[in-house]
């Protein structure tokens, strides 16, 4: 009975220290709505353009709070804000975890911000329970996700010489914003990290959709940043006149993009997994409500963790099309447009770890995709990476209605917390 008895002590001490090691709900809460003030906009979220005088304010404010955490502040090539913390051996690979702080126009106040914010929680932590972990941590906040995941792209080594000369939302170049920001563009691949001097990289960021809040779970583990192909579809008919052309001699390409509107979600829907298929944008020519269209340009869009299963569905539509070429005697012919967005896979070893922390800290969680982008697929590219989702509340995002509670902020950075340190004792 004593044994029995000494264990249940154990395992209440065990249990309460868990819980003790929650980080501060309130104070990612007043950090948040601090940060939110810059670019704050009337609808109560924000417009935070990379590069913008907003983006200058916040990235000041955010610095000031690595620093007080005890962090080693610097500005990479890329305009990358980059805090780090001695590890116990110094030379050891590092592990890395942030997100960004940029916003979309009229964007919320959580999108990224949570990530950064949260990572800055876990440094606090580690502070005030006087841990000092094996390896080195750097928190990082990417520049400009919103433009194109340009930071990220620049420490994987993916950001192209063509691609400083694409202009940034604000009118500068990246490169210009880069260097407005305290970047060097001329020495970009200054900002290039090697993957043996890397650990793992961890992003924890808003789910901006609706499944978890759903299903009232609290966590979700990530198993991947979907890929994404793009097609521009074209439906060749015959332009003839609307009131005079019977119904059965038209070659009517509305009516048949129609119907292949119709099998692309079928297609997408009846098939097993979890992917989607959109149909964004349409165009009929020549567009008068007196002629039928004799042509039709639309978009496809396919997302799945997997390229087999996106070329799957792609094949199954390509399938569908020949036969409404048949049945309404036009022509359809599909255009990819290359966007090099291929799946990245989360790593098994991180994505367990975060599972134990969410059992250990007593959250629901879910396996789960990410259908839209973020700055660790790129990181995926060169180090094991994993994300840790939380819920967005009604699945909103990139809006000012975006809101993710104080509780569900904690919770995420808790279990952000509780890998990193089951990450640092991974030999």
């Amino acid at each position: 009975m004593k044994k029995l008895y000494l264990l249940a002590v154990l395992l209440i001490l065990f249990s309460y220290k868990l819980k003790a090691q929650k980080v501060d709900a309130k104070r990612m809460e007043s950090r948040i709505l601090a940060l939110g003030e810059f670019g704050k906009n009337p609808q109560g979220g924000v417009t935070r353009l990379a590069f913008s005088e907003e983006d200058l304010e916040a990235r000041e404010y955010t610095i000031s709070l690595m620093e007080k955490a005890g962090l080693s502040v610097r500005i990479d090539a890329a305009g990358n804000i980059i805090g780090r913390r001695k590890g116990k051996k110094d030379d050891k690979p590092v592990i890395i975890f942030g997100s960004h702080i940029d916003s979309v126009p009229l964007g919320g106040n959580y999108d990224g911000d949570v990530g950064v914010i949260g990572a800055i929680e876990v440094i606090e932590m580690m502070n005030k329970n006087n841990i000092h972990t094996t390896h080195p941590l750097e928190v990082i906040v990417f520049c400009n996700e919103e433009g194109g995941l340009v930071g990220s792209s620049a420490v994987s080594g993916a950001l192209s010489p063509e691609g400083l000369k694409v202009k940034s939302q604000v009118g500068l170049t990246m490169a210009e914003g880069i260097r407005k920001i305290g970047g060097n563009p001329d020495k970009i691949h200054e900002a290039i990290r090697n993957p043996e001097e890397l650990k793992a990289f961890v992003e924890l960021h808003i789910e901006q959709g609706s499944i978890l809040y759903d299903e009232g779970l609290e966590i979700g583990v990530v198993e991947g940043i979907v890929g994404i192909g793009w097609w521009d579809i074209s439906i060749e008919g015959f332009a003839n006149h609307a009131g005079t052309t019977p119904m059965d001699k038209r070659k009517d390409a509305m009516v048949a993009a129609s119907e292949l509107i119709l099998d692309i979600n079928s297609i997408a829907t009846t098939t097993p997994g979890k992917q989607v298929a959109t149909v964004g944008r349409i165009e009929a020519k020549p567009g008068a409500p007196n002629v039928i269209p004799g042509e039709v340009v639309m978009s496809l869009e396919i997302r799945d963790l997997s390229q087999e299963k996106i070329d799957q569905i792609f094949k199954d539509i390509k399938t569908a099309s020949q036969e409404i070429e048949k049945k309404y005697d036009v022509q359809i012919s599909f255009e990819e447009i290359e966007l090099n967005i291929a799946p990245a896979p989360t790593d098994v070893t991180i994505r367990s770890l975060i599972v134990e922390s969410a059992k250990e800290s007593g959250f629901k969680y879910k396996l789960m995709p990410s259908g839209a982008g973020h700055d660790a697929q790129d990181m995926a590219k060169i180090t094991p990476t994993a994300m840790i989702f939380v819920p967005s509340v009604n699945g909103i995002s990139h809006s000012p209605e975006e809101f993710t509670t104080p509780s569900d902020m904690a919770n995420g950075a808790t279990v952000l917390y509780h890998t990193i340190l089951k990450i640092d004792k991974i030999k």
